[in-house]
């Protein structure tokens, strides 16, 4: 059973996957959740498509003065070695000891995918982090007992009410509970 764990979720200005426009990132230690991070994102490059605006709600206008990407991944590195490795003396491998610690999120190749891109574009060297996908792991659980298995619908199987869907933040909340049921 996984038990220690960062969910992670991401939005997209448009198509590209490094256009990221916002993150969530749910930490879960010892099976609870120890912290949460949120944040907008200016996106790379910095439009929005029509689609995805009606997706997430976000425009150009919430972004215009958001950090790049680089800023928040060093916040989301903070939080997450405080949470995970507060006990260590030494942060100077930061990004392996992250790496150690899981991600897990729904449709990882979609996540896994904006991570690796934005990392490529903001020329940072990219760890080998590990991803779960509670996507596939829904439908090993569920199989046809579910219509089907987006993020919603898994969520609510597990007892989880989405509410707020497509906001990054509530989105990862969703993935950690589903990881916690299922993985």
């Amino acid at each position: 059973m996984l038990r220690d764990f960062i969910a992670i979720d991401f939005e997209t200005a448009n198509r590209l996957p490094t256009s990221v426009c916002s993150v969530g990132v749910v930490m879960v230690r010892n099976g609870r959740v120890a912290d949460t991070f949120y944040s907008l994102i200016q996106p790379e490059p910095n439009y929005y498509d029509y689609w995805c605006q009606r997706v997430h709600g976000l425009s150009q206008q919430d972004t215009d003065e958001a950090p790049v990407f680089s800023k928040v991944w060093q916040q989301v590195e903070e939080r997450i070695a405080d949470v995970f490795f507060a006990d260590q003396l030494a942060f100077d491998n930061r990004r392996d000891l992250i790496a150690s610690i899981p991600f897990v999120a729904h449709n990882a190749r979609f996540d896994e995918g904006c991570l690796k891109a934005v990392f490529r574009v903001y020329q940072m060297d990219y760890p080998d982090y590990r991803f779960y996908d509670t996507l596939a792991a829904s439908r090993r659980q569920f199989g046809l007992s579910l219509p089907n298995h987006q993020l919603h619908t898994v969520a609510a199987a597990c007892g989880y009410d989405l509410r707020n869907h497509h906001h990054a933040l509530a989105d990862a909340e969703a993935c950690a509970v589903i990881a916690l049921y299922v993985l």
